[in-house]
């Protein structure tokens, strides 16, 4: 149920972004340190919402595999445990001494 309201959100977030940017197309200018250019605002916004999307989404995926790898290793640990709990506990030996006379 959490990823259909995070599905529902992304949507009308992205509908949100899609409708504020049609309705602003006049040209600006663009200052990139060494270049300046005239771009239309519609292009500005949708490229900062897609830079944003794309760093986050990278976070994500760095997050993801950490916690993965941690869970790999968990897995070890609890199947190594397992083990060691199904092996039999090792039987003490005792010497025999009723045969022997003094």
């Amino acid at each position: 149920m959490k990823t259909q309201w995070f599905l529902i959100f992304s949507l009308v977030f992205a509908l949100l972004v899609a409708v504020f940017a049609v309705f602003n197309v006049e040209p600006v200018r663009v200052n990139f340190l060494v270049a300046e250019a005239s771009i239309p605002l519609i292009l500005v916004i949708l490229g900062c919402t897609l830079l944003g999307g794309m760093s986050v989404a990278s976070f994500g995926a760095v997050r993801q595999f950490k916690l993965q790898r941690k869970i790999r290793a968990l897995e070890a640990e609890v199947q190594q445990l397992g083990e060691a709990e199904t092996k039999p506990a090792p039987v003490p030996v005792q010497e025999e001494t009723a045969g022997l006379s003094e």
